[in-house]
């Protein structure tokens, strides 16, 4: 084995790692939200500022990491992140309350936005063109497998040991990259870039009001909060001042004019369509299956398996062999179709659905993850030049993440909107006359006018109606995957010799 290539593989695996902490935290904490709850004595809305502060947080420095990354260099920036990461894992570990937890998160959050944009960047570097395709396919593995089975990981986790080991075992992970990384990464120069605090400032408004809205927008009942209210009007002028102070501007901390690249920004829209149509069926499945179907937490967890074996599989075979031979906007194409198809299968189940009913299509959407994320990215960056990587990247992951966010927020919404709807239509139709209302309690003995009986059909009609719910939401999901497949044919196809050279997200 030469140096170079020994120095290559040790990278792989130092930037695998060094995302894996960032997207395995993002996806097992939320199994463990209850217990934090409950050790804490915290209301609902209280706990979950223990997810909204990290992604919010997150989402705010993400857009910054080419910025911060030629001005103190990149080894210098993922080392910090990393190191800082790990000590707010601790923190969080070791937290006394809920106000403390939270602040630790917010931290951790800053931290883990520089790890996905720079390990991406980074090993985009280390590799001569025509090895990319194989190096990427094994960053893409771990990238793509490591939220899916975070549901699995935090239920066991929490299940035989406690809430806190879902932040201490983030601590070999990073003492592993942190090794690796230091013995290996080379130093890089580093630029004298002038902070601009004015694009700063609009920047951390206007997303960072617009992911405060979608997390807590459906808790507090949308526009009818004030707070919600005040956000809104926040977002939308931080937003709009940050377009014109970044078009204007010649030292703007990002550049929005990456998006004038057609690939660039047909890609980022069909990325967000991806992250929704995903990240939504994810988001709610645990509780679909734990609340109507009473499935334990652990075996809830296991229902992700399948899907991560899907995903890797499909993540090595594109990015080492397909990519190569066959036109990525197919490929994602198909991907985007397997996802759908995932979320329809979703659709047509019943209240007697069976571990492999639910198991399988999760199976089909992981193999369409394999196939996105790749041929996406070749897409993306196709036209994006070396020294514009790292702003690029932080933009594309960004998307992606405000994406996941609007999922989360409009599956909720939908659940909650079409309980009520559901149970409205459904309770027209069940009387005391209602024939069918009278068979279905005969066997017990009770009438549809007596109070028991009352009791029940309202229970059967509360289940029905929230299954009804969650079906429409995974077929409103599958409809969307099938939205975004058009934009993909509007994109440039990549010249034969990149296509096994652009960053995997």
């Amino acid at each position: 084995m030469t140096d170079a290539g020994h120095i290559n593989r040790v990278i792989v695996v130092a930037v695998v790692l060094s995302a894996i902490l960032e997207v395995l935290d993002s996806t097992i904490v939320n199994v463990a939200l209850p217990h934090i709850q409950a050790a804490f004595g915290a209301t609902t809305d209280q706990a979950t500022w223990i997810l909204t502060s990290y992604i919010v947080s997150a989402v705010v420095v993400m857009p910054l990491t080419g910025f911060v990354a030629r001005r103190v260099g990149r080894r210098r920036l993922i080392l910090t992140a990393v190191t800082g990461f790990a000590t707010m894992s601790v923190m969080c570990g070791l937290s006394w309350s809920l106000q403390t937890i939270v602040a630790f998160r917010l931290a951790q959050g800053m931290f883990g936005a520089f790890l996905i944009p720079l390990s991406q960047s980074i090993l985009f570097d280390a590799f001569p063109r025509e090895k990319r395709g194989q190096a990427m396919a094994v960053f893409g593995l771990g990238v793509v497998v490591a939220p899916v089975l975070g549901p699995t990981v935090g239920a066991v986790l929490t299940e035989y040991f406690s809430w806190r080991m879902v932040f201490f075992v983030n601590l070999p992970v990073a003492a592993m990259a942190l090794l690796l990384l230091a013995g290996e990464l080379p130093d890089d120069k580093t630029e004298e870039v002038r902070i601009d605090w004015k694009g700063l400032a609009l920047l951390a408004v206007g997303i960072g009001c617009l992911q405060f809205i979608l997390d807590q927008g459906e808790t507090k009942d949308w526009l009818s909060s004030r707070m919600i209210q005040l956000a809104l009007i926040a977002s939308v002028l931080g937003a709009l001042g940050f377009i014109v102070h970044s078009l204007t501007s010649r030292h703007s901390v990002v550049d929005l004019r990456l998006f004038a690249d057609r690939n660039f920004a047909l890609c980022n829209l069909v990325i967000a369509g991806f992250a929704i149509s995903l990240f939504g069926g994810i988001a709610i499945l645990p509780t679909f299956v734990q609340s109507l179907l009473d499935y334990p937490v652990i075996e809830s967890g296991h229902l992700f398996i399948p899907r991560g074996i899907a995903a890797g599989a499909s993540m090595v075979l594109t990015g080492a062999v397909l990519v190569t031979r066959f036109d990525p906007r197919v490929l994602a194409g198909l991907g985007m179709l397997l996802t759908a198809l995932g979320n329809f299968m979703l659709g047509t189940l019943n209240l007697d659905a069976g571990f492999w009913q639910l198991a399988w299509p999760g199976f089909v959407s992981g193999l369409g993850m394999g196939l996105v994320f790749v041929p996406m990215s070749i897409l993306a960056f196709e036209s994006i030049s070396k020294s514009r990587q790292d702003e690029a990247s932080g933009l594309f992951n960004v998307t992606r993440q405000l994406g996941s966010s609007v999922g989360i927020s409009l599956v909720g919404t939908w659940v909650v909107r079409g309980l009520q709807t559901n149970t409205a239509v459904l309770s027209q139709n069940v009387t005391p006359y209602n024939p069918a209302a009278q068979a279905y309690l005969a066997p017990l003995g009770l009438t549809p006018d007596s109070a028991q009986g009352a009791a029940i059909l309202g229970q059967e009609i509360a289940r029905q109606a929230e299954m009804i719910s969650y079906l429409t939401v995974f077929n409103n999901l599958g409809l969307l995957a099938l939205a975004t497949i058009p934009l993909l044919f509007f994109c440039r196809a990549p010249r034969p010799d990149q296509r096994a050279a652009a960053p995997v997200h």
